[in-house]
């Protein structure tokens, strides 16, 4: 398991060559603040990514959200928001999960 570490971008700008990831990763939620996070999932592998990432969160009407399971499909990359409430509020972590990790990497950006 491997913790994600963010960027944070500056007015000069900042340097983001994405990091490799793990089967499976998580985000801290004190990366997250008050507004949450975009992460880039960048997909260089042959093979498309099936990730699930987890969700504490709960629905309008009170129920347990759903884990997102999206797929990054090979060669392609995706942008994920992800929000304080997804959070798990025990761990205070939410979990990316992905299916293949070789020539897969991530960019983290905190939105404040």
């Amino acid at each position: 398991m491997g913790a994600l570490a963010a960027t944070t971008p500056t007015r000069a700008g900042t340097v983001s060559t994405g990091a490799p990831v793990a089967a499976s990763d998580t985000i801290a939620s004190n990366l997250l603040g008050a507004l949450g996070a975009l992460l880039e999932i960048i997909n260089g592998n042959a093979t498309p990514d099936a990730m699930t990432i987890s969700d504490a969160s709960a629905t309008p009407t009170g129920a347990a959200a759903a884990a997102n399971a999206p797929t990054v499909t090979n060669a392609t990359s995706k942008i994920f928001k992800i929000l304080p409430q997804q959070a798990d509020p025990v761990t205070g972590l939410v979990t990316i999960t992905h299916s293949v990790i070789a020539t897969v990497t991530y960019k983290l950006y905190p939105l404040g």
